[in-house]
């Protein structure tokens, strides 16, 4: 099938429309299918029908009126049609002036007989549909392909919003219903009612009958013509009763061409018969001639040409008002907490989620930006920030904690209850950003972090399990890292430089060539994988290119002469990139009350900075709106997650919060206040069961100090207490008049564990009242300050302390860093998370101490100096008695049985 025939086929049929005055010219594009045989289907796209046309048309009147030549007619539909587009597109264009109307034709060239004859390529063809229906710039899909080529599964693999020639049975269906406001009727069909409609006598009572093989068409003429009060006929070429039908009647519809003709003394006088075979592509349209004077298909081809384009036009309006911001449509689900509250995992498996389909389709996702895993969590895709880049954002609400105890303090509890209240409850837009739990925590001591009680997220064994696998991609390209430093060291030892060089340059055809990773430049120690760098970056990146340069940049070790070596010096750049391309997407999932959640990385605030992605946190804040909330969470106390947030994450970002969520308990207090120690899984001593209304108030030095460093970077602070069954109403009132007079624009008990998002109902209206106030954010310190000032400003005003003491190896590497361009870098500090100070043990709010800085790092990829504080360590092990003692599988239901 020769492709000038099938460009010469699609001109004559769907270019004859001349470009007027003011009009663009017609542009093709060519893409072209081959099967086994070397066949070849063509798929062109015709951009922009905003043509006049310039054709002279012939039509037959009823059989009431005599026959007249009526060119100027048809020229004026056709007109009148193209002056619409023209308008509509100018219209769309006020919003979105790039906009290009686009028409994809799949056709076939001349010698259709080799397409009847190899039906492979009708699964290239539905390939070739397949693609087009993914292609965002295109808005319509026409096939001119021979009718006994254009089966059922062809005619409905098109995407109906893009069947522009209205083909598929859905909008076949819309006709027959009466309802085709959401869908296109054929073309052609409407180019027959068009020129019915233009006679002067009336269509109502009129006999009409279509002569042709059964096929979309044919029904909808059959219904478009009924609704407009004509009586129907229908038969075959080779029916009996043919002759008598046609002479019958008043209009005569040929839908497929046929090697007979009509006799002359079969058409009554006045009669009009409309061919369409010319407006089809039909194995035998080539030889066919007019047969007789009343015989009209002139009319036919340029009106279905300029229906069509209006089609395209139509179909464009439509996707650029998908493309739109849309306002939620959230359905929550109903909670029926009961008393006792269950496991949290009995209560995530006594909710059925919402299919993640339709959580997206009523927060405003798009089917073609969401990649689903399941039924229950899904990929989304990133073109979502370009598609909303114009919408304003919504308000931004960190959730933080006081100094964390083994006790625990709920901050992913609260996180989720608050977004539960803001959605379900007061009906407000609510997004939660969530980070990916760690197979640390999971299986030993803390457990999950998908929240608990009746503020979690579900299904939590999902949530705190594989997810979607990001966590194994970074493991996967920490570990390519790991092998690319491991065989370099091993070639360059074992080869002398001329060897080396052959090897990493080969010969090909004489010539040596370096390969453009390689022309970027003519130690290391373990981590785990949630404090590593290439988590890191994908916690802070803003997309894939980024991702890509940030792993290129990372320093995996030094040359003999001290000059660092990057991941683009070991040529491992695009394979990192490749691991984890799909990992830079966040993942959609819901809370218990059917509100939204993404869940993106999953860095540690001890090691790491522990915030959720920038991506996840930039796409909530589109979605949700500008009246919306997106309510995020930093890890561990506030001097330690809050305080990255801000420094690092808000850096990176170019976000600013409104308000800080910062979430306490009566009984970490208390130990903050010198009760104490507890462990884990021993009963709990009288001192946290009874009240102590001293011991509380001496804990709250910690909420003081905490709220204080919220204050340090200009953010109002509501205090989010989270209320035990052990907690006296005097001590929770206590402690919200402490938090007051310390600063707290409010302080809120909340109840979610128990109740859902109705039991933090008070919090989410102190919320909304609070971040509407506006905030005064600052940072802490200036990049362009010395490194040692910088860490000494956050031990200083943050933590406490009266100075900082470097060892001899951090004030070596500190000089380096300094040397290599490094120090304009902020600062990420790895320290304990159980005190504000480097000694785990001294609780409430600890000063006059030094702190002691015994080594200095750099994540350059990540875009940040982290200084190791006293002790702390980058590799933490599991408690003598993890949690993976007690998990297990169900071999019969597959149950997982332990997780918490």
């Amino acid at each position: 099938m020769r492709l000038s025939a099938a460009l010469r086929h699609a001109h004559r049929s769907h270019a004859s429309l001349r470009a007027g005055a003011g009009a663009r010219a017609l542009k093709w594009g060519n893409r072209h299918l081959h099967d086994n045989n070397n066949n070849k289907v063509s798929s062109s796209w015709l951009r922009e029908a905003s043509s006049t046309s310039g054709t002279s048309e012939t039509a037959a009147s009823f059989k009431s009126q005599p026959i007249k030549r009526e060119g100027p007619m048809f020229e004026s539909t056709v007109s009148d049609i193209i002056q619409r587009c023209k308008e509509e597109l100018g219209s769309i264009r006020v919003t979105n002036p790039a906009l290009k109307p686009t028409l994809a034709i799949i056709q076939a060239g001349e010698d259709d007989r080799l397409m009847e004859i190899n039906k492979k390529m009708a699964g290239k063809v539905v390939e070739e549909i397949l693609r087009l229906n993914d292609d965002n710039r295109v808005h319509g899909i026409f096939l001119h392909l021979p009718q006994s080529f254009l089966s059922k599964n062809v005619r409905n693999a098109i995407k109906p919003q893009k069947d522009v020639d209205g083909v598929s049975d859905l909008n076949v269906g819309r006709v027959v219903l009466g309802n085709q406001r959401d869908g296109f009727t054929s073309p052609v069909a409407a180019a027959v009612l068009e020129l019915l409609a233009r006679h002067d006598a009336p269509l109502v009572t009129k006999m009409a009958v279509l002569v042709g093989v059964e096929g979309p068409l044919r029904v909808t003429l059959q219904f478009l013509l009924q609704n407009n009060g004509m009586i129907l006929q229908t038969c075959l070429w080779n029916s009996e009763n043919l002759q008598k039908q046609i002479m019958d009647s008043d209009v005569v519809i040929l839908l497929d061409i046929n090697q007979k003709h009509l006799p002359a003394t079969w058409l009554r006088p006045g009669v009009a018969v409309i061919h369409l075979g010319s407006a089809l592509m039909e194995e035998h349209a080539a030889g066919w001639e007019r047969r007789a004077e009343a015989e009209s298909t002139a009319g036919v081809v340029p009106l279905s040409a300029a229906l069509r384009m209006e089609h395209v036009v139509r179909s464009a309006r439509r996707w650029t008002q998908e493309q739109q911001y849309q306002p939620w449509k959230l359905r929550p689900l109903k909670l029926h907490p009961m008393s006792p509250v269950p496991s949290d995992l009995e209560v995530s498996r006594a909710q059925t989620p919402k299919p993640i389909s339709q959580l997206a389709q009523e927060i405003g996702i798009l089917p073609e930006e969401l990649e689903a895993h399941g039924n229950t969590k899904a990929k989304v895709h990133l073109s979502l920030l370009n598609r909303l880049q114009h919408q304003p954002d919504g308000k931004y609400v960190l959730v933080a904690g006081i100094t964390p105890t083994p006790l625990g303090e709920g901050k992913s509890t609260v996180t989720v209850g608050l977004t539960q209240a803001l959605s379900a409850h007061l009906k407000l837009n609510s997004f939660a950003c969530l980070r990916q739990p760690s197979q640390g925590p999971t299986f030993g001591v803390k457990g999950g972090a998908a929240g608990g009680g009746y503020a979690q997220v579900i299904p939590m064994e999902e949530f705190n399990l594989h997810l979607t696998g990001d966590i194994h991609a970074i493991i996967a390209a920490n570990n390519l890292v790991a092998a690319a430093i491991d065989a370099r060291i091993f070639h360059e030892a074992t080869q002398s430089d001329k060897g080396l060089f052959s090897r990493l340059v080969p010969s090909v055809n004489g010539v040596r060539c370096f390969s453009p990773i390689q022309l970027t430049r003519l130690q290391t120690q373990f981590d785990i994988a949630v404090a590593s760098e290439i988590m890191a970056i994908l916690a802070l990146t803003d997309g894939l290119a980024d991702m890509r340069s940030r792993l290129g940049r990372m320093v995996v070790g030094s040359s003999r002469t001290g000059k660092p070596i990057t991941a683009d010096d070991l040529g491992v750049t695009g394979a990192l990139a490749v691991l984890m391309k799909d990992a830079v997407k966040p993942t959609l999932m819901q809370t218990l009350e059917g509100t939204p959640v993404f869940v993106h990385a999953g860095p540690f605030a001890n090691i790491a900075h522990g915030n959720s992605s920038v991506l996840a946190d930039k796409l909530a804040l589109k979605l949700v709106g500008e009246d919306g909330y997106v309510v995020t969470e930093a890890g561990f106390g506030a001097d330690i997650g809050m305080e990255k947030f801000f420094n690092i994450k808000c850096r990176t970002s170019g976000l600013r919060p409104n308000v800080v969520v910062l979430v306490a308990t009566v009984r970490a207090l208390k130990m903050h206040g010198g009760g104490p120690n507890v462990t884990a899984g021993a009963p709990l001593p009288k001192e946290y069961i009874d009240e102590n209304l001293q011991l509380v108030k001496d804990g709250c030095s910690n909420l003081k100090k905490q709220i204080q460093i919220a204050h340090l970077f200009g953010v109002p602070v509501v205090v989010a207490l989270n209320v035990f069954k052990t907690d006296s109403e005097a001590e929770i009132d206590l402690v919200c008049r402490i938090a007051e007079a310390s600063g707290a624009s409010a302080a809120v008990p909340c109840h979610h564990w128990s109740r859902g998002g109705r039991g933090s109902v008070e919090l989410a209206h102190a919320v909304k009242e609070v971040a509407s106030q506006g905030s005064h954010f600052q940072f802490l310190y200036n990049l362009q300050e010395p490194i040692i000032e910088k860490i000494r400003t956050i031990a200083q005003k943050v933590y406490g302390a009266d100075d900082i003491e470097l060892s001899t190896e951090a004030q070596t590497k500190m000089e380096y860093f300094n040397q290599q361009g490094f120090s304009g870098l902020p600062i990420c500090m790895a320290k304990t998370h159980l005190s504000l100070s480097h000694m785990p043990e001294k609780k409430g709010a600890p000063s006059g101490f030094i702190l002691p800085i015994r080594d200095i790092r750099a994540s350059i990829g990540a875009g940040f100096i982290y200084p190791l504080v006293g002790t702390m360590s980058t590799m933490p092990g599991l408690p003598t008695r993890p949690c993976f003692y007690d998990i297990d599988l169900d071999p019969v239901t597959e149950e997982i049985k332990g997780l918490f």
